[in-house]
């Protein structure tokens, strides 16, 4: 008996790939405030462990800065992927429905676009190997 998927496409991602060869900085490189666009995609990336080999990866959407009128400094808001994604923005938002990471500039060296965070996550990969090796 002929299979019913015999005559479905392959998902275009089934062959092999390759990525790209790059040199890595020995640095992180992180957002900085004026690069920063309110509602654009960033990647918090943090690690359990001193070595920096158990990696912490979170998406988070800029929802922006100093939106709380009470608030003297200048905070950045970011908010989670999923709630943001349903439509959940800052001044509608509630505990159970949202999450936000509120910090001083300062305090967002763990906030990388797209590629610089991938990069953090290749490097954590060379030190694994090295220790394992």
């Amino acid at each position: 008996m002929k299979s019913p998927f015999s005559t479905i496409e392959p998902h275009r991602y089934t062959s092999e790939m390759r990525f790209e060869e790059r040199d890595l900085k020995p640095y992180a490189q992180p957002v900085t405030a004026k690069v920063l666009e309110q509602g654009k995609v960033y990647f918090s990336v943090q690690f359990a462990d001193d070595d920096m080999l158990i990696p912490i990866m979170e998406t988070w959407v800029f929802a922006g800065s100093n939106l709380d009128p009470e608030d003297p400094e200048n905070h950045f808001y970011f908010q989670d992927v999923e709630s943001y994604v349903q439509g959940i923005r800052y001044g509608t938002a509630t505990d159970e429905d949202a999450t936000f990471q509120v910090a001083l500039e300062e305090n967002t060296k763990h906030f990388f676009e797209y590629e610089y965070a991938l990069e953090e996550l290749l490097k954590c990969s060379l030190r694994q190997r090295k220790g394992s090796g």
